[in-house]
């Protein structure tokens, strides 16, 4: 079925994507935990070293959305998910996938314009000492949103093909 190979195709990519930005959890908290060793051991801070813990939080947090959605790792009210016929499932999570790539088509909308200025101007950080190149940062958003979108999509085309086996 085609829906089944769609799905298992953006799954696949989603899970490779999760797996490489997986990794900036461990750069996060080596940057964190020296910024603050250094910082309370030493009173040495610099501000570039401030500024990379978000970037890296930044990228990792909207990458991987996507990941946490592919693996139910998102927020639920499984209390009440439980209690439902498998039929009322499968449609609250078409709903949900539908709801989730109507948000995050709406957020990658507003986003376009805020990524092009950012970009045009070569913005960076307004902080002296800070890191440059702050249109990289914010084009995350609408490549994670894009991403979320694409395991909505997934998400739904499964719970379609689920939804079609109850009846």
């Amino acid at each position: 079925m085609l829906a089944a190979k769609i799905s298992d195709g953006i799954d696949w990519f989603i899970d490779w994507i999760g797996r490489t930005i997986s990794w900036l959890a461990l750069a996060v908290a080596v940057v964190m935990g020296t910024n603050v060793f250094l910082r309370y051991g030493f009173s040495i801070g610099e501000i570039w070293a401030q500024e990379l813990e978000w970037h890296l939080l930044v990228q990792l947090t909207l990458i991987g959305m996507s990941y946490a959605l592919r693996h139910g790792e998102h927020v639920r009210v499984d209390v009440l998910f439980s209690q439902f016929s498998d039929r009322n499932r499968h449609l609250v999570d078409i709903i949900s996938a539908v709801m989730a790539m109507l948000f995050s088509l709406f957020v990658m909308w507003l986003s376009i314009g805020f990524v092009g200025q950012s970009w045009s101007i070569g913005e960076g950080s307004s902080n002296p000492g800070g890191i440059g190149a702050l249109y990289l940062m914010k084009a995350m958003v609408p490549l994670g949103f894009a991403l979320l979108f694409l395991q909505a999509l997934s998400q739904g085309l499964r719970s379609g093909i689920a939804l079609g086996a109850v009846r």
